[in-house]
């Protein structure tokens, strides 16, 4: 993670890495409450959004 800092004592953060430990956060959560040994596929997906990126034309999109 980048932090760079400012006058003032404040920092910048770097949102993209943010943005990704929150989304591993949201795997670990996942993972935990999971009954079965491991996520499917499928579940992981849903976890990390993946159809809501697809569906605004993000990446993984195949409809190009």
């Amino acid at each position: 993670m980048n932090v760079a800092p400012m006058r003032g004592g404040t920092a910048v953060q770097d949102h993209v890495a943010l943005a990704e430990i929150e989304l591993c956060g949201d795997l670990i959560i996942a993972a935990s409450a999971a009954g079965e040994e491991r996520l499917s596929a499928d579940r992981i997906d849903e976890v990390l959004r993946v159809s809501d990126v697809r569906e605004a034309g993000g990446i993984g999109d195949d409809r190009r």
